[in-house]
């Protein structure tokens, strides 16, 4: 079959996946998310799948279980359809491909390619022949496994994407290279319950290929998988490489991709329960500024405070009458106030009006027009 479901393309910090450009770890990022009831689902059209799967692999006749695993396959496909990183998928290509190939007289041509293949008797030039057959087979192994791909990458992975997560002092490639070291020692084997390291379920090429919405061919390095555990796991690994890593959204929880040194705590994404429909990063810069504002060493506190000792050391001189103290001071805290709500403001005349002897100037009118 056509291999763009399980492959790939990587070129310097990008990945091309099913004809879409993105930033390379975007896929393995989005796969952290998939949430463990959606995972369910899968898995129960997954077991239907496999029942197919069993049958055309011990190449028995499979005619009966075709409408099942058909209508499981275009279930999986709906629910895939709304779930990143999968959707991100051509759905209606897949839709067409598994609505023609899961019919039972394909069945029973792979049961017959599957008997010519085990006694040796299957000739090179036969196999196109047999091409739509092949197709159902990959399919059934891709869509009957996936639910537990998607597990075994998200029990492998979450931890590590912790460490990354935690990883502020350096999140350059040079910084993930060294948490990496530490997590994956060089005495770490691929054996023993870690058989998801293992390189042996993709293939590797070299290609020249245009990319999408780009002229000028690019020699990009090509990854074919047998299984979504292994495609994820590249896109993470290989994203680390150019200082790409998981960061989770302190508003929402979930997973998104950072791709620079820069320490970002929120997402793009809606926020949940956010009546305004603002994003994560738009809450999370409120919160930020809520939190600079009540700092004492916010610069529009420090002129403040900066007036108020020059006052009151006025006052103590006797340099300065008390009421007139009192309300510059009161000025000075509604001068303040206006400030830390108005950007411009604070930018602009807050600082010259603040001073000493503008303060005392506006104090005098506004006491002047009490008195009258």
């Amino acid at each position: 079959m056509n291999q763009e479901l399980m492959t790939l393309d990587f070129w310097q910090d990008t990945v091309i996946y099913e004809g879409k450009i993105f930033p390379v770890g975007t896929l393995a990022c989005d796969a952290l998310n998939v949430p463990a009831n959606t995972i369910t689902k899968m898995n129960e059209q997954c077991e239907k799948i496999n029942l197919l799967l069993g049958m055309l692999n011990a190449g028995q006749d499979a005619y009966a279980l075709c409408p099942m695993a058909r209508e499981a396959a275009l279930a999986m496909l709906d629910t895939l359809s709304e779930t990143p990183p999968f959707s991100y998928m051509d759905i209606s290509k897949h839709q067409e491909r598994i609505e023609r190939g899961f019919i039972a007289d394909i069945a029973l041509k792979y049961v017959e390619f599957a008997i010519k293949a085990a006694i040796n008797s299957l000739q090179f030039e036969e196999i196109q022949n047999y091409a739509e057959a092949i197709m159902l087979q990959r399919y059934t192994a891709v869509c009957g496994h996936l639910a537990y791909s998607l597990g075994e990458y998200q029990t492998a992975m979450l931890d590590f994407a912790e460490q990354s997560d935690r990883n502020e002092a350096d999140r350059t490639a040079e910084g993930f290279a060294r948490m990496f070291g530490n997590y994956f020692p060089p005495e770490f084997s691929i054996t023993e319950g870690n058989a998801w390291m293992s390189i042996l379920n993709n293939s590797v090429q070299y290609v020249s290929a245009i990319r999408p919405s780009e002229d000028v061919a690019k020699l990009v390095k090509r990854m074919h998988y047998v299984s979504f555990v292994g495609m994820f796991r590249s896109d993470l690994f290989e994203g680390l490489c150019v200082g790409h890593a998981p960061k989770k959204c302190k508003i929402c929880g979930k997973w998104f991709l950072t791709t620079n040194a820069r320490h970002t705590k929120y997402c793009g994404g809606y926020a949940p329960g956010d009546k305004l429909h603002r994003t994560c990063r738009q809450i999370g810069n409120l919160k930020g500024r809520e939190q600079r504002e009540l700092a004492d060493d916010h610069p529009v506190k420090q002129i403040y405070e900066k007036r108020l000792n020059t006052i009151n050391r006025y006052v103590k001189r006797g340099t300065l009458d008390a009421d007139l103290a009192e309300a510059m001071k009161k000025l000075a805290k509604d001068k303040m106030l206006r400030a830390l709500s108005n950007v411009a403001y604070a930018k602009g005349d807050y600082e010259k009006e603040m001073g000493q002897a503008a303060l005392k100037k506006e104090a005098l009118k506004v006491t002047y027009r009490y008195k009258q």
